[in-house]
């Protein structure tokens, strides 16, 4: 193993001894300094997981958090120097973390905290414009076999938990009372659609959030309608995209025919 593998796995085990052949420029003891140093490294690492998941944080409190992210860290370190997008792994942590087994909508809020940072993150892309729509949907035949690209700032899960009412108590002026009206074992989707320089969370249907995945994956209008349909007796996929438009997430638009973008 090289010299800056061995420094970066002692960095992220406590227990490991101070790499050998560090020196100081005062002539100081290395291993107190390699320890502060590893301390602060891990503390800036907690600290960015916990600016992006505040409302997990919240839910668990401040000592369970700091803890449980210390134990993911240690696990899973950032592959990138860029810290914004790290967590990636870290609901599917949760959600294999013992301590935390009493709470099983943990692990699906912490991937809606997480889709929320991506949603803010992600790239500009301009939405095909309502006349271009306007002539796809003047051809009865074109829609149904054209395929819908979706804003890259667009996301939608499906829990068999309230992950959303959870997340919507939590910006309350009193979230305590708002959790205490939340059945958190309530199945709800979420939708995020950036808009402007905020990211919207709005609960929807699992049909809804079937068909914009279904999208995402490239089926047609038409298969992800019927597949739609087919799991949520509730789904209208007329509703849907007018709430796409209405987010601006239809991007491009593939016709047999022709290709909008």
């Amino acid at each position: 193993m090289s010299g800056p593998a061995v420094f970066a796995e002692a960095l992220l085990a406590p227990a490991a001894a101070c790499p050998p052949g560090l020196t100081t420029w005062n002539g100081s003891a290395p291993d107190k300094r390699f320890a502060v140093y590893r301390n602060n490294v891990i503390v800036g690492l907690v600290d960015a997981l916990a600016d992006s998941f505040p409302v997990t944080q919240a839910m668990v409190g401040e000592d369970f958090f700091r803890a449980m992210a210390r134990e993911f860290v240690r696990a899973q370190p950032p592959r990138s120097p860029v810290l914004a997008l790290y967590g990636d792994g870290f609901p599917g942590f949760i959600g294999n973390f013992p301590p935390a087994a009493g709470l099983p909508y943990l692990a699906d809020l912490a991937r809606l905290e997480y889709l929320r940072v991506r949603s803010w993150h992600a790239a500009d892309v301009d939405a095909v414009t309502s006349e271009r729509i306007a002539a796809v949907l003047a051809e009865p035949e074109g829609l149904p076999d054209s395929l819908l690209s979706l804003h890259p700032a667009l996301f939608a899960l499906p829990s068999e938990h309230a992950v959303v009412s959870l997340w919507a108590a939590h910006q309350a002026e009193s979230p305590a009372l708002a959790l205490a009206a939340v059945d958190p074992a309530r199945a709800e989707s979420a939708l995020l659609c950036r808009i402007g320089l905020e990211v919207e969370i709005r609960r929807v249907g699992h049909g809804t959030a079937l068909f914009i995945g279904l999208l995402q994956q490239a089926a047609t209008f038409a298969a992800a309608t019927a597949e739609s349909m087919a799991a949520d007796a509730d789904f209208d996929p007329v509703t849907t995209l007018a709430l796409l438009i209405r987010c601006g997430a239809i991007t491009g638009i593939t016709t047999p025919r022709r290709t909008d973008a």
